[in-house]
């Protein structure tokens, strides 16, 4: 499965759990954010990692690379201000033996 078939999926998988899906493939000068997405009122900035599931591609989501979502996030909520009561960064996980959604990530 490639990146984008992974996307939709976690997307969709999003979707059914109760997220409003906001913004898709945010570009920043600090990176890429995959999904971002309200639950209930929160923000949720989301880093989608697919692979073999042996290998937990899920492993590729490192402090370097959570320091990137959460610059990213704050260049998103600088230039989209929202009443909301936080944000979190999630990852979620799709492989060929399904989706896993990890929330809460940080440093």
């Amino acid at each position: 499965m490639n990146w984008k078939e992974a996307e939709e999926r976690a997307a969709k998988f999003l979707r059914k759990k109760g997220f409003k899906i906001l913004e898709r493939n945010y570009r920043t000068k600090y990176g890429e954010i995959d999904i971002i997405a309200r639950y209930r009122k929160y923000l949720v900035f989301v880093e989608v990692k697919s692979g073999l599931q042996e290998f937990f591609p899920r492993t590729r989501v490192d402090h370097k690379k959570i320091e990137h979502i959460q610059l990213a996030a704050n260049d998103y909520l600088m230039k989209n201000p929202c009443s909301c009561l936080g944000y979190r960064i999630d990852v979620v996980e799709v492989t060929e033996k399904g989706i896993e959604h990890f929330e809460g990530i940080s440093l």
